[in-house]
């Protein structure tokens, strides 16, 4: 049992999985900030499964994120999807999956409008479902070879149901976000940095905040090695007073 436990901690912290206290997905690590390119996917899958006198642990991670623009790359249909499971004979350690589609109309090289909507269920998780629509605008400040500087603003409808009280959710909430580019010439690496502030439109006490960098480097031009850290804070919940996380992931993504 103890060796069952070990690969289930590595399993953790190297595979491809999302925080059990994740509610907030961040968008701007999936987006794929490429002018003249018309098509783009990145994807990753694993798989795992381990058998220890008995006792086994099955793990399957896949995401995908996939990018098309129209011929005058004016407008552009942005997908994300995922799904992880972490099973054992007693329990799921893990159980979730996540879709977004969002539609982005470019209007000036400032100037862009944005909709969505979005699917995530976890079944560990005190919400279980979340679903929302949204609309809003995105502003490029800055657009240089290897800076780029983006803020946003949305209103979002959710609906999010809680298995444990049986209980729905209707919310009408606000978000906002900055999000910092920073490539480097020589070594390629590129920083990604983001903080996401959602709160109620009614209650702004009731708020969530999301803090992201991302790092990229690639090996090759397919492969690249990738670390991402998360900080998650939620000022209401319904078993608690708020919920915080924080999370750190590497690995490898794929471009194509």
């Amino acid at each position: 049992m103890p060796k069952l436990k070990e690969q289930l901690i590595v399993l953790l912290f190297f595979g491809f999985v999302t925080g059990l206290n994740a509610q907030l997905v961040n968008i701007e690590s999936k987006r794929m900030q490429k002018d003249s390119v018309r098509f783009a996917l990145k994807s990753d899958v694993l798989f795992d499964y381990t058998d220890t006198n008995g006792k086994y642990i099955f793990e399957i991670g896949t995401n995908v994120a996939t990018q098309l623009k129209s011929k005058d790359l004016k407008k552009i249909f942005f997908f994300i999807g995922n799904f992880d499971l972490i099973r054992s004979q007693d329990q799921d350690f893990q159980n979730s999956w996540f879709f977004h589609l969002r539609y982005n109309q470019k209007l000036s090289n400032l100037f862009r409008l944005e909709a969505f909507v979005q699917n995530q269920n976890n079944t560990l998780l005190t919400i279980t479902s979340r679903n929302l629509v949204g609309a809003g605008i995105r502003l490029k400040v800055i657009s240089t070879e290897w800076s780029r500087l983006y803020l946003g603003n949305t209103y979002m409808y959710e609906i999010e149901t809680s298995k444990e009280t049986d209980q729905r959710f209707f919310n009408h909430r606000n978000s906002s976000y900055l999000s910092l580019s920073q490539a480097f010439d020589r070594t390629k690496l590129e920083l990604t940095g983001t903080v996401y502030f959602q709160p109620l439109y009614d209650e702004i006490a009731n708020h969530r905040i999301l803090g992201q960098l991302k790092a990229e480097l690639p090996i090759t031009q397919i492969v690249s090695l990738s670390a991402l850290y998360d900080y998650f804070y939620s000022s209401f919940s319904i078993a608690q007073g708020s919920d915080r996380s924080s999370q750190l992931k590497v690995g490898l993504t794929f471009n194509l």
